[in-house]
């Protein structure tokens, strides 16, 4: 059953793959933005997995958030979930990303419970 307060952390090892030089949003091997935003929607995704109807999956509709420290090669990284608000089809979440006990980032993320088949049938 969806309820506020469903959490979930899910962790990357800052590598070659996930810095901004790598994945074009900077030229330093540092953890890229994009990277910290996927990992926070990650998350998001499987705090509510298993309380999903059979055939339903969530999409993100939108994320805002602030990338606060840089993250250099080979640290660990956590992103963590929390459902603040179910309203229908909406999902509210805030995502917070920490290296050790340091926040990262921070911010606000919405996705939106879909039935896989029309969801693909659309494309």
């Amino acid at each position: 059953m969806l309820k506020e307060g469903l959490t979930h952390t899910s962790r990357l090892i800052v590598n070659s793959k996930n810095t901004a030089l790598s994945m074009g949003s900077g030229d330093l091997e540092v953890l890229a933005t994009p990277a910290m935003l996927a990992l926070m929607e990650n998350a998001a995704m499987l705090a509510v997995a298993d309380e999903l109807p059979e055939g339903s999956s969530t999409v993100g509709g939108h994320i805002e958030c602030s990338h606060l420290k840089p993250t250099g090669m080979g640290e660990e990284v956590e992103a963590t979930a929390i459902l603040n608000k179910v309203e229908g089809r909406k999902l509210y979440f805030h995502v917070t990303a920490k290296q050790g006990d340091t926040v990262i980032g921070e911010g606000e993320h919405l996705r939106f419970i879909i039935d896989r088949e029309r969801f693909l049938a659309k494309l």
